[in-house]
């Protein structure tokens, strides 16, 4: 992926959503732009046009942290929008590889004895690994019994971005399609800014983007998430419709990756099918079982 073409579209994408009665600018006559002028960010960040207009063409190489402060203010950044700008600036000053956490390629690594031990010990939720590019990595069987259609679909590993975009069973695993399909999009650009030079993923995204729209579309939109913790509904073809909380838990021996617990909240309809899904997970192990 290109820095500088990145740069430019996610700066602009995020002026041009601003009106400037948000940012507490008069709108003037004759405004021929959507959302704010550059003239307009560059006062607001407190630097010159000049160099706004530069920062705006890809050229972030060597900014200060302050330049990217004063900017993700000017421009009402978010926490994962304002992460976003520092990993492509990051990106485009050359930081050493052995800066960064070691990129995997998700496709050679299994989760070490401990680490399946831990998750298997949690009976009541479903627990699995998952790295930037939504390849699920690891999982105990209650996750792998949840993710049933995912593993259904085949790869190796199973990955949640090809499951959204490339196969129909997930409009009906996921009741709420729009909202999933844009958090899948804003997950896979936040890991683009952290890790733009992992083929993997670029290959990925350029699958995804030759062959589903709805995933071109969204893409094009530059938005980026952190996604922790939250509740999603979800319709699972064996036990039915599920509520379901989930929280995110980055690694501290594997900085890339993530476990999530997807959990319902106890004696609610959605616990009681947790529970039968568990049940259903015992006696058809094999069933859940991801492809070796």
């Amino acid at each position: 992926m290109d820095n500088r073409s990145e740069v430019r579209d996610f700066l602009m994408s995020r002026r041009a959503r601003i009106t400037p009665e948000e940012a507490g600018l008069p709108p003037g006559p004759n405004r021929r732009v959507k959302g704010l002028r550059r003239s307009e960010v560059a006062a607001l960040a407190g630097v010159s046009v000049e160099y706004y207009a530069k920062l705006e063409r890809g050229a972030i190489a060597g900014a200060s942290a302050g330049v990217l402060e004063a900017l993700a203010n000017a421009l009402r950044f978010d926490d994962a929008e304002r992460a976003h700008l520092f990993n492509l600036a990051h990106a485009a000053d050359g930081m050493p590889a052995a800066v960064r956490p070691r990129r995997r390629t998700g496709k050679a690594w299994n989760p070490r004895p401990s680490l399946q031990w831990a998750l298997d010990a949690v009976t009541q939720g479903a627990a699995f690994v998952r790295n930037g590019r939504m390849d699920l990595l690891a999982a105990n069987p209650l996750a792998r019994a949840f993710y049933l259609p995912v593993y259904a679909q085949g790869g190796n590993p199973p990955n949640l971005a090809r499951f959204q975009f490339l196969d129909e069973a997930s409009r009906d695993f996921y009741p709420d399609w729009e909202l999933f399909a844009d958090v899948c999009v804003e997950i896979l650009r936040t890991e683009a800014g952290r890790a733009p030079r992992d083929k993997d993923l670029h290959d990925l995204i350029g699958e995804l983007s030759t062959r589903s729209t709805e995933f071109r579309t969204r893409w094009g939109a530059h938005n980026v998430r952190q996604h922790g913790t939250g509740t999603k509904n979800f319709r699972h073809p064996i036990v039915g419709e599920l509520t379901l909380a989930y929280e995110g838990l980055e690694m501290a021996a594997e900085p890339d990756l993530t476990v999530t617990i997807y959990s319902a909240e106890p004696g609610s309809p959605s616990d009681e099918r947790m529970r039968l899904l568990a049940s259903w997970a015992a006696t058809h192990p094999a069933a859940a079982l991801p492809e070796r």
